[in-house]
């Protein structure tokens, strides 16, 4: 059974900013695994949208100017947007 793409919320060149805090999940070779690269709130903009065949999703490349990241969805914001409370991503973590 073939599933349609997911939509992309977010556009190419849409002004953005991170959600949350991005680490290095090991994509940046230059960068140590599990190092704070973006911090919440940090301004980028969408620079491609691709999409993960496997788990049916948009995947955001955002180029926050120190280094080009790839976002899912929740990870990004429109530009703009206030941050999500902490206590909402302890309880979203504890889910």
């Amino acid at each position: 059974m073939l599933m349609e793409p997911a939509v992309p919320k977010y556009q190419w060149g849409q002004p953005v900013i991170a959600a949350v805090d991005l680490y290095n999940d090991g994509s940046h070779p230059d960068v140590p695994e599990d190092q704070l690269m973006i911090v919440a709130g940090g301004p980028g903009e969408i620079v491609q949208v691709g999409h993960h065949t496997e788990a049916n999703v948009p995947i955001y490349m955002v180029d926050f100017g120190l280094a080009v990241v790839g976002c899912m969805e929740h990870e990004i914001l429109p530009e703009g947007s206030p941050l999500p409370e902490p206590e909402a991503e302890a309880a979203e973590g504890d889910a």
